[in-house]
């Protein structure tokens, strides 16, 4: 690596996490952004917070005539980051996805192309740096406790009980153990449902209402004690640290890797 910027460009610009993601890169002296690419774009530019604008195109792989990149961002959907990821190895340009729901056994396909070609992909499900601490705490303290309960927050308009994020908590909780966490089975149930749902005995209880972005709180019990740990998310600009130390690290890759935790070192990419 030479001392120049990282040159960066966002795939789904012209949306609320790309334009964070935008000023995000403009912010850090690191890295510089050079072009987005959205389906919805009708003009030639994108504003940049902060910053000058940059290209805009319809497509990634019409943006990879225009602009020279090391690094896509991308957080469209499933279907959009393979097409981003096709785009940009056959360009010789290494990526970053935040996008979820991408079918099975394409990442790992895409990557033996990245491989090949000598650059990297980092795909990873969540890029807040202490949701992804409160996994690997979890999955460290789990087995010292008996009883564990999960209390997520997220705002009113979310579609999915529990979240994405909640689960992975609990089956990071679960994961260390040689067997479930014990549940308690009231004897007298006045409400329905009230204990919430149960993953490897984890209690998960899900609150949904305006006000608040996401919260998630691990309570683990055992005889005359708990241990409480909370990530809160307050607004999108949580995962851009998460986003550009993918984006450094992406840069001395060759092939994939899943997970923040690898790119923070938590986890030896040798391991599953």
């Amino acid at each position: 690596m030479t001392d120049q910027p990282i040159k960066v460009v966002v795939n789904g610009a012209l949306g609320r996490m790309g334009q964070t993601v935008l000023g995000a890169v403009n912010g850090d002296p690191a890295t510089i952004a050079v072009g987005g690419a959205d389906s919805a774009a009708s003009a030639d530019i994108v504003s940049v917070p902060g910053g000058s604008p940059v290209p805009l195109a319809p497509s990634l792989a019409e943006l990879l005539t225009k602009v020279d990149a090391d690094v896509v961002v991308d957080f469209s959907n499933g279907d959009g980051a393979v097409q981003a990821m096709e785009a940009a190895t056959g360009s010789g340009v290494r990526v970053v996805s935040g996008s979820t729901g991408v079918p099975a056994g394409e990442l790992e396909r895409l990557g033996g192309v990245a491989e090949e070609a000598g650059i990297g992909i980092i795909s990873a499900s969540n890029f807040a740096l202490g949701a992804v601490m409160m996994m690997y705490l979890a999955e460290i303290a789990g087995p010292h406790f008996g009883y564990a309960d999960l209390i997520e927050s997220h705002h009113e308009a979310k579609i999915d009980a529990p979240s994405g994020t909640a689960l992975s908590i609990a089956e990071a909780a679960r994961a260390g153990r040689d067997g479930d966490f014990t549940y308690n089975e009231p004897e007298k149930v006045t409400l329905d449902e009230v204990r919430g749902g149960i993953l490897g005995g984890v209690n998960v209880h899900s609150a949904r209402m305006p006000g608040r972005m996401a919260r998630h709180e691990l309570v683990f019990g055992t005889s005359g004690q708990t241990l409480s740990i909370i990530h809160d998310t307050i607004n999108r600009d949580c995962y851009m640290p998460g986003v550009l130390a993918a984006v450094k690290r992406v840069m001395s890759l060759k092939g994939l890797m899943l997970g923040l935790d690898q790119v923070l070192g938590l986890r030896d990419p040798a391991k599953p």
